[in-house]
């Protein structure tokens, strides 16, 4: 004869509440083997207790009901085995993203040591040609335009038998950082004029006076080195309006380990400085 556990010895049994276990047997999740008729109560087995804690632990890793019905569902260790690992891949690069904004968090809170200025260089670059994909993006999509268009890129200048020139480039306006949605480019130096092809066309990179600063590390990270420049521009009355640029030195291309990427953030300035030619002179400086 079955033994049967009510609702409320089966929510002891597992630690579930009342409330949740009611709800899982509305979604079809974890449903009761008996409801009687007339009452409306809920009758479990034992032999359903370990279903429930691996629902319950399955919830506290933050896995969706959707994903545990799946993974609950499988036909066979392989298939729920997949599903749990991809899970498990989620989780840790949540806490590698947690990992570092607490270090990073850290960092700020941290007073800089004497002589750990970030290093900033004021900056003359000429005229370059260059292949480019221009669009209008939302700031929350910009790293994974940025990298489909840069692979676009490197692509089309290969294969139209181009040489790189210099490092890839980007350039961002205003509007991308002060309402999330504004227009960006993406382009790469090249030595001939670039062929239209799907979203690649040619751009002339105009000459520009600049004040840069290096960040080493992942992109969620590079706001600290435009606080930095942004203060350093704002102390010497720099700053002049146009876009900011960026220079990629070192990034997913050289190295899939983004702490060490390597990325020049650039302010557009106005300099007074001149050498005996006539030509803006470079200067670096700490913050």
């Amino acid at each position: 004869m079955t033994s049967y556990l009510s609702i409320g010895d089966f929510s002891r049994a597992t630690h579930m509440t009342i409330k949740t276990l009611r709800h899982y047997h509305e979604i079809g999740l974890l449903e009761p083997v008996e409801v009687d008729p007339q009452t409306g109560y809920r009758r479990y087995t034992a032999e359903q207790i370990p279903t429930a804690q691996v629902v319950r632990r399955f919830r506290d890793l933050g896995m969706p009901l959707e994903e545990i019905r799946t993974v609950l569902a499988a036909a066979d260790v392989e298939t729920r085995n997949r599903h749990i690992g991809a899970h498990l891949r989620r989780l840790e690069e949540e806490l590698g993203r947690t990992q570092r904004a607490v270090a990073a968090l850290h960092d700020l809170l941290t007073p800089p040591a004497s002589g750990d200025a970030p290093r900033i260089e004021l900056r003359s670059v000429g005229a370059v040609e260059a292949a480019a994909v221009t669009a209008t993006v939302e700031a929350q999509d910009v790293a994974a335009w940025f990298q489909g268009a840069l692979g676009e890129l490197y692509a089309t200048v290969a294969s139209q038998g181009l040489r790189e020139t210099g490092h890839a480039g980007g350039v961002y306006a205003d509007e991308l950082f002060t309402l999330h949605r504004g227009q960006a480019t993406v382009f790469v130096p090249c030595n001939g004029p670039i062929r239209p092809l799907g979203r690649v066309e040619p751009l002339h990179v105009p000459p520009a006076e600049l004040a840069v600063i290096e960040h080493s590390g992942p992109p969620s990270e590079v706001d600290r080195a435009y606080g930095a420049l942004a203060a350093y521009v704002s102390r010497h009355a720099l700053a002049v309006d146009g876009p900011i640029r960026e220079y990629y030195l070192v990034g997913r291309r050289q190295t899939p380990d983004s702490e060490l990427w390597r990325t020049e953030v650039c302010w557009p300035v106005f300099r007074t400085g001149v050498t005996d030619h006539g030509t803006a002179a470079q200067s670096s400086a700490t913050v």
